[in-house]
């Protein structure tokens, strides 16, 4: 019996393996246990994400707790040290670049257990973001790397990864959409939203280079004000982004504006639903940029830069500074049918999880 933890923490990474207690079921010899370090806390940021995704109960819940990022990571660390220790695992897989990734990835690199990682081989080059750190060390520290799109071979490639450890499988968060399509078009989102003639723009905003200070926090304002006038705009807002409009006194702006509707942070199945539904997204988003890609929604990324670049070169994706203008001008062209066409990327399919599966029973059993 070969036994194998994946460890996840955040709302990103809860999509990011849905699927895989599927695949993992056709193979008895193989035991799969999912972990929760307790990253994220809030309701429709993670227990409901379990519930809405059929993803089995967490066995091992590290329930960490932190004020600031370096103690997160050293609560994680000790937990999951003594956890190793007793489970005795021979893999460990951490998806994505959070925290709780990195902080998993480095406590099985210390104990001497193989490490998976799951998205490896995005790089933003921005080395500000603490993601990107995130990124490169899990990345350097691992021992299997699957990979989302070409851009993540070529820059394992290049940074020396052995490449017979690289597996290109696709996507395993456009798994969970598509394997749950059916089930969020259902949601009845789309109801609570005013019926009018204009079309429908989502906006979703929480980096913090975009919503922790005044000036940027105007801006956002300023265009959502501004294309309010040729769309519905639906803001789900995230915990921070609200407290932030609020400690600025800017929410009432939007508040009592009648073509935003706010929502708090949604469950998967509704957002998902509200995304489809969308004739338009603006976000500072990662994962938003695939799955609008998939959907082939238009999307504008507003960010100085993006690790997932085959939803620009491929998809609906456009990256945009945080200029008002700019970012109007798009819209305007998304109303008059003259965005950009796009497609899906390769192995988008559906199955990339499965595809992992087989990788891991290949190199394990």
């Amino acid at each position: 019996m070969k036994k194998i933890i994946t460890c996840v923490g955040t709302r990103p990474n809860f999509i990011k393996i849905t699927q895989l207690h599927k695949y993992f079921a056709k193979y008895p010899s193989i035991q799969h246990k999912i972990l929760h370090t307790g990253q994220h806390f809030d309701q429709n940021m993670s227990d409901i994400f379990f519930s809405e995704l059929e993803i089995p109960a967490p066995e091992i819940y590290l329930n960490a707790t932190a004020t600031s990022q370096i103690g997160l990571l050293a609560d994680i660390m000790v937990k999951f040290e003594k956890v190793l220790l007793e489970e005795k695992p021979d893999l460990v897989m951490v998806p994505g670049d959070v925290n709780s990734s990195l902080a998993c990835a480095m406590v099985a690199n210390r104990l001497g257990i193989t490490l998976a990682h799951i998205e490896s081989g995005l790089r933003s080059f921005d080395r500000t973001m603490p993601e990107e750190i995130n990124r490169l060390i899990i990345d350097d520290l691992s021992d299997l790397f699957f990979i989302t799109e070409k851009s993540g071979l070529d820059h394992l490639v290049e940074e020396g990864k052995p490449k017979e450890k690289m597996f290109f499988i696709g996507n395993t968060m456009i798994d969970t959409l598509v394997n749950f399509k059916e089930k969020f078009n259902g949601s009845t989102i789309i109801n609570q939203i005013p019926i009018n003639e204009q079309p429908i723009a989502t906006v979703t905003f929480h980096r913090p280079g975009n919503v922790d200070n005044l000036e940027n926090l105007e801006r956002i304002i300023n265009i959502l004000e501004a294309i309010s006038k040729q769309f519905t705009v639906v803001f789900p807002i995230h915990p921070r982004t609200r407290k932030n409009l609020e400690n600025f006194n800017l929410f009432k702006r939007i508040e009592e504006n009648l073509n935003i509707v706010l929502f708090p942070s949604l469950g998967y199945l509704d957002f998902m639903k509200l995304i489809q539904e969308s004739n338009l997204v603006i976000t500072d988003s990662g994962g938003i940029q695939e799955e609008t890609t998939y959907l082939k929604v238009p999307c504008i990324t507003v960010r100085p830069n993006t690790e997932r670049p085959v939803t620009i070169t491929e998809g609906s994706n456009t990256l945009m500074d945080l200029d008002p203008q700019k970012i109007i001008d798009l819209a305007s062209q998304v109303v008059e049918g003259k965005y950009k066409k796009s497609n899906v990327p390769e192995k988008w399919d559906g199955k990339a999880s499965e595809r992992l599966v087989e990788v891991l029973v290949g190199n394990l059993l």
